[in-house]
C-alpha cells in the first residue's frame, strides 16, 4: 500500500500562460479572445463541434461576449483560451475543473478545438501543457477526462493522449435534453511518467516531415517506454 502520511494538499490551478511551440494557452479573457473565439465557434461544423457540450453554438457576437464574461469570471471551470501561435488567434478554449487540491485531482473539460486547430499538432501541445502544469508543477496525482460515452472521437482521442478508461457512469447526466452515459478516464502521476515522454518525443521537430506529417505516431512512443 502507498504510503501518503507526508502528502499534503496541493495548490489550485492559477490563471498562468502556459507556452508551448504551436500554442500558447492563456487565462480566457472576454476582451482579448472574444473574437476570435466567436470565429471559432461559428464558423465550418459549428453544430458538430458543439453536439456533445452543454451549450450550442453563439447565435449573436453581444450574447456570446456575455458568456465570455461569466466565463472569465469562472474559477472552476477555470478558463484558458488556446492561442494559435502561428496566427495569433484564440482558436479554441479549454478548462481545468472539478477541482479537488486536497486530493490532487483536476479534470480538463468544456474542450472547443475550431477548425484552425482541430486535428493538428496544436491540440496534442494543448493537452501537454495542461498535464505538465499539473503534474510537474502543482503535484497532482490525477488526470481525468469525461465525455459522453457516444462521443467516439472524444473517446479515441482520451485513449490517443495516454488516459485510462475506468469505466462508464450510467445515466450520470441530462445534456440538451438527452441521457448521457459518462465514459470516465484518468490519467495519474505514475502514468505521466511515461505519456509525458511519449509526448516530448511527438512534439519534437524531428517527428515532422517537410510537410508536417508525423514521422512515429504518440502510442507508438509510449508503447516505447
Amino acid at each position: 500500500m502507498l504510503n501518503l502520511s507526508h502528502w499534503k494538499p496541493r495548490p489550485a490551478p492559477q490563471r498562468i500562460d502556459l507556452e508551448g511551440r504551436f500554442v500558447r494557452l492563456e487565462p480566457l479573457s472576454a476582451i482579448i479572445h472574444g473574437d476570435g473565439l466567436y470565429e471559432a465557434a461559428t464558423v465550418g461544423d459549428a453544430a458538430t463541434r458543439f453536439a456533445y457540450l452543454s451549450e450550442v453554438p453563439p447565435t449573436s457576437r453581444a450574447k456570446f461576449q456575455l458568456w465570455l464574461k461569466r466565463v472569465e469570471a469562472s474559477a472552476d471551470p477555470l478558463y484558458f483560451a488556446v492561442v494559435d501561435k502561428s496566427s495569433g488567434k484564440a482558436a479554441g478554449r479549454q478548462t481545468f475543473m472539478r477541482l479537488d487540491p486536497t486530493n490532487g485531482v483536476a479534470e480538463i473539460g468544456h474542450i472547443h478545438w475550431g477548425p484552425l486547430i482541430a486535428q493538428t499538432p496544436a491540440t496534442t501541445e494543448a493537452i501537454y501543457l495542461f498535464a505538465r502544469y499539473l503534474f510537474d508543477e502543482l503535484g497532482y496525482r490525477r488526470f481525468e477526462w469525461k465525455c459522453n460515452n457516444r462521443n467516439e472521437p472524444s473517446k479515441r482521442a482520451a485513449l490517443r493522449y495516454g488516459f485510462v478508461y475506468e469505466g462508464l457512469f450510467r445515466n450520470h447526466m441530462i445534456i440538451k435534453g438527452e441521457n448521457r452515459d459518462t465514459a470516465w478516464y484518468a490519467m495519474t502521476d505514475e502514468d505521466w511518467a511515461v505519456a509525458k515522454r511519449a509526448f516530448e518525443a511527438w512534439l519534437s521537430p524531428t517527428n515532422f516531415d517537410d510537410d508536417g506529417k508525423q514521422k512515429r505516431r504518440l502510442a507508438s512512443l509510449r508503447d516505447e517506454q
